[in-house]
């Protein structure tokens, strides 16, 4: 089948659609790097979870950047790909022979930030028709940024979105740059940028300072920003941006969205990019840390035996994990301890259980952490006989 040469009825035709820029924000995190290898290993591994769109780079960064888009762009034949490029007209021409779909020009709208780079408002509505006009020239699509849209002037914001509706672009993403914004504050926004877009796509694009990043991308896609900007893990500057498998599942089981992403990859994906960068993944991240579905508590364990969902709000398997982990130790209870020698066919009463769950508490304080089921079966193995 023939791949549109713009993103933009598949985007309408989407509950929603994932612009990826793990390639370009995610690599702002501080100390990561990646080899072409790399790059090319995680385009293809989101191409093949069902994400559409990559942002995969910035083609003015000099030419061992194109070179790797250009490796990249010739491995995802079936995806569009974008470069990242600021306001300036030598930042498109550098992105020609890069094998891209379109390009994404960042403008700024905040007075912090018009100030810092000696612009004008004037001069960002003057050039936001001159830049996407030479852009639309070379390029099958072209989508336009606010950058620190979140500390813009409301008034000069809706200008701007107004002159994005009339201007060659397709979409306009808000980008919260700081990490500022609020679930709440978010919907505001963007119900009030999309009412000066006239049916064009808007994104958002949330970075992670406050915490609240995949709150945040939640909230604009409830208010109708159907383009969402995510980084596997939440890789980013700073704090990061919001989490792909995050949101995917916000998505999928807060709103019972259709994403089209193959979520039983995500651990996977989250795994494999952490390897590669050497990144240790937080054990109580959502989703995809070690901990996810670890359990400890006695009353967790026993609503677990009895129903999963009881404390489990999706399936293990459901974003690739075996299964789920059954931890005991301090929180434990003698049920949860019958419940395990049950499980593997040893037969205790209440008396023995409450012995072995003593040797468990004791064995776990001197660890200063929970046993594993497979420390925990050392343990009372040698004295169970097994069940009838």
């Amino acid at each position: 089948m023939t791949r549109a040469p713009s993103p933009l009825h598949a985007i309408l035709a989407s509950d929603a659609w994932f612009v990826d820029t793990t390639l370009r924000d995610g690599e702002q995190a501080t100390g990561v790097m990646f080899t072409t290898a790399q790059r090319v290993m995680i385009a293809r591994r989101l191409a093949d979870l069902g994400v559409r769109e990559l942002e995969v780079g910035i083609p003015a960064s000099g030419g061992a950047a194109r070179e790797a888009i250009r490796e990249i762009c010739g491995a995802t034949p079936e995806l569009w790909k974008l470069g990242w490029c600021r306001a300036r007209r030598d930042d498109i021409l550098s992105s020609r022979n890069c094998g891209l779909d379109g390009i994404h020009l960042s403008f700024p709208v905040s007075d912090i930030h018009l100030s810092a780079w000696r612009k004008s408002r004037h001069w960002v509505i003057e050039n936001l028709f001159t830049l996407t006009q030479i852009a639309a020239d070379l390029f099958p699509y072209v989508t336009v940024g606010a950058q620190d849209a979140s500390r813009a002037d409301p008034a000069f914001l809706a200008e701007f979105a107004s002159a994005v509706a009339a201007s060659r672009a397709i979409r306009l993403r808000l980008a919260d740059t700081v990490g500022i914004l609020t679930p709440a504050r978010t919907m505001t926004l963007v119900r009030s940028v999309r009412r000066m877009l006239r049916g064009k796509s808007l994104e958002i694009h949330a970075h992670n300072d406050l915490g609240m990043a995949t709150a945040n991308t939640y909230a604009a896609w409830e208010a109708g920003a159907q383009c969402l900007s995510t980084t596997v893990n939440g890789m980013g500057e700073r704090a990061g941006n919001a989490a792909f498998e995050e949101v995917v599942m916000a998505l999928e089981i807060g709103a019972e969205c259709i994403t089209g992403i193959r979520r039983n990859g995500l651990l996977a994906l989250s795994q494999d990019v952490a390897s590669a960068l050497r990144i240790d993944l937080s054990p109580t991240k959502a989703v995809v840390g070690a901990c996810a579905f670890r359990h400890a508590a006695g009353i967790h364990l026993g609503g677990l035996t009895r129903d999963p969902r009881t404390y489990e709000a999706f399936p293990p398997d459901s974003v690739g994990r075996n299964g789920s982990e059954y931890c005991y130790g301090i929180q434990t209870g003698p049920a949860s301890v019958r419940d395990l020698g049950r499980r593997h066919g040893y037969a205790m009463d209440e008396t023995t259980a409450r012995v072995m769950l003593d040797e468990i508490r004791k064995q776990a304080g001197q660890l200063r952490r929970a046993l594993s089921e497979s420390e925990t079966l050392r343990i009372i193995r040698p004295h169970m006989p097994p069940a009838l």
